[in-house]
């Protein structure tokens, strides 16, 4: 009798089982998708200066509330997710040409570089010179699609391969890229002054790329020469900040750790 009993309890136990479950699945999904995160404009930090009040009234997305597409437009992992895949498939192949320059201490550094296809809209000769992120060169979808639209729209683009990215170019010297490093960066752009000494030029840093631009127009004053300005984007400020934001794991955020020290493994054991 006493086991009917405890038989006849046994589905409202898998029933409270089954709830939490399904409770727990969707609190998982609420926090990956980042749902309850409200929608602002962007937060702008600028002196007033012609140039600023330039590109507000250029650009009037700046202050507009972002609105995301439904149920996946708040997540940056799946953002990320989607574009690693649909840029695999969607990302244009700009055509342009691999450049080699030797350093003083016999690292070959390599930039590719891109023609305008059509006339600039000022009918001035533009130059992008473009650093990547940590690890990365002209050959990544986010950089193709971003060079294919520039040369549609009269730029001509010059990419930086940091040193040591590219699988297929050797390292000639007993180094590759680091963090703070601006020799290949600023010699890529004195080939394109003295090839081009009618150009003006546009400097665009990707992530690290990012602080590299910054750091090397900041060592010297006549890095800035021709230089129309400057666009860094999403690029890191403090690392050992960063490093400590990398360790947590809300968000996920020890698992890019985890994928960025992956990659950089790879990189350094592909040259030992």
């Amino acid at each position: 009798m006493s086991t009917i009993l405890e038989t006849s309890e046994l589905p409202a136990v898998f029933d409270g089982v089954k709830l939490a479950a399904v409770a727990a699945v969707l609190y998982v999904i609420v926090r990956c998708l980042n749902l309850k995160s409200p929608t602002a404009p962007p937060e702008l930090i600028y002196q007033d200066s012609a140039l600023a009040r330039f590109l507000l009234k250029s650009c009037p997305l700046l202050t507009k509330e972002y609105i995301p597409p439904l149920i996946w437009g708040k997540s940056g992992h799946i953002q990320t997710a989607l574009y690693g895949k649909m840029g695999r498939v969607r990302s244009p192949h700009p055509n342009g040409h691999r450049k080699y320059l030797t350093m003083p201490d016999g690292a070959t550094a390599t930039f590719d570089l891109f023609e305008p296809r059509s006339e600039h809209c000022t009918g001035e000769d533009v130059t992008m010179v473009i650093c990547p992120g940590i690890a990365n060169h002209s050959e990544k979808q986010y950089i193709r699609t971003f060079v294919d639209y520039a040369q549609k729209n009269g730029y001509r683009c010059a990419v930086l391969n940091h040193l040591g990215a590219l699988p297929n170019i050797e390292l000639t010297s007993p180094r590759m890229f680091t963090y703070g490093c601006t020799w290949e960066f600023g010699a890529m752009v004195n080939y394109i002054k003295k090839t081009y000494p009618q150009t003006q030029l546009i400097v665009v840093g990707f992530s690290l790329g990012g602080n590299i631009v910054c750091k090397y127009l900041g060592e010297s004053q006549a890095n800035q020469e021709r230089v129309l300005c400057c666009v860094s984007l999403c690029q890191g400020y403090s690392a050992l900040r960063a490093q400590e934001t990398f360790m947590q794991w809300d968000h996920c955020r020890r698992f890019y750790n985890f994928l960025m020290a992956d990659n950089m493994k790879k990189i350094i054991l592909s040259h030992r």
